[in-house]
């Protein structure tokens, strides 16, 4: 990235020069550890959490795909090989039926997604950082497992921060200079509006760097083989190519939904204090996603329902968290998929599409 202050990070189609001992080394895995906290920040917007169908989520230089019984993940080292890691997956509505309920399916559906998509990056940052040289000591930089915990810690306080803390104190001080935001209605609306518009401009803030720009070209090409593998298509590069990087099972329509539903929510919940409407706001987020959840499995299936409308918005804000993959991308998505299908196969049978 031009002006960043960091050296180019290998790519596939690159050939890397040897790196000198010391400084340069340690500023290139302090910039893989950045990719994986920024990676984190968007980590709801990068995956599909859903234990019917097949889904995925872009990773750092490749793509985890998902099936109902396995999952896999294949990623480019610096070196141009394709680093692949596949494991059986057991649905949370396997071990409990009522964790098959709907909307509460979707709350346990998607905590068991976010947590495979953390492991799913873990393992995308350290397939780039075991091929950085080693220190003078001998020792390779890796993500560990407490350097994992303080990025979960601080990801789950930035959201809390920048999504239900820093809008309702800007609209609690907007009604200060006008009674008028006071109202329940419109209290809620600017504070929802005022969300939405910070994840906007983070999601597209980050996007103009480079690396992360990188990240939405593989998110373009997990949805352009899933669409191929939905229609039956052969998971070929150039059949695969054809379809669009907009899928409206995206994680990204999802977080749209969430906003929307909670403005809708909040109005009727008669709190009035600052501290009273920040804990509402944090107590329903599980029923809210629960709710959404239901809605984009709905329309994913009815485009032409009402509900479809609710997911236009998340498939709009694509344009941004999806970008076209060259082939090296889409070629990562078909061996994670490939990966995948394989266990699917020995542990659930042949897929079938709902």
């Amino acid at each position: 990235m031009r002006g960043s202050g960091f050296p180019v990070l290998w790519y596939p189609n690159r050939r890397s020069l040897p790196s000198p001992k010391g400084h340069p080394i340690s500023m290139q895995c302090w910039r893989q550890i950045l990719r994986f906290l920024a990676a984190i920040q968007l980590l709801p917007a990068l995956e599909s959490g859903e234990e019917t169908l097949v889904g995925g989520q872009a990773v750092l230089e490749g793509v985890m795909m998902r099936s109902p019984h396995a999952w896999g993940i294949a990623v480019r080292k610096p070196s141009g090989e394709i680093a692949t890691h596949s494991e059986p997956l057991e649905r949370p509505s396997d071990k409990h039926k009522w964790m098959g309920w709907p909307v509460v399916r979707g709350v346990m559906t998607l905590g068991h997604a976010m947590k495979l998509g953390f492991r799913a990056l873990k393992f995308s940052a350290n397939a780039a950082l075991d091929e950085m040289p080693a220190n003078d000591q001998g020792k390779k930089m890796e993500i560990s497992g407490w350097m994992a915990g303080v990025n979960i810690a601080f990801s789950v306080a930035f959201f809390i921060f920048m999504y239900k803390y820093l809008p309702l104190l800007a609209t609690t001080e907007l009604k200060k200079v006008n009674p008028a935001f006071g109202q329940q209605l419109i209290f809620n609306l600017v504070d929802g509006l005022i969300r939405i518009a910070m994840f906007l401009l983070f999601v597209w803030g980050v996007s103009l760097w480079k690396d992360i720009r990188r990240v939405y070209e593989y998110h373009g090409a997990e949805h352009k083989t899933v669409f191929a593998f939905e229609n039956g298509d052969p998971l070929e590069t150039a059949a695969v190519q054809k379809y669009s990087t907009y899928h409206p099972r995206c994680g990204t329509s999802f977080l749209m939904t969430v906003m929307i539903i909670s403005m809708v929510v909040y109005m009727f919940i008669p709190v009035h204090t600052f501290w009273a409407r920040f804990v509402e706001r944090i107590a329903l987020l599980p029923l809210i996603a629960g709710v959404s959840y239901e809605i984009i499995r709905f329309a994913a299936k009815h485009r032409g329902s009402l509900f479809a409308l609710m997911t236009a918005p998340g498939l709009w804000l694509q344009r941004i968290t999806t970008q076209p993959p060259d082939d090296h991308e889409v070629e990562c998505a078909i061996v994670a998929l490939d990966e995948a299908m394989k266990l699917e196969k020995q542990h659930g049978g042949e897929l079938v599409i709902a």
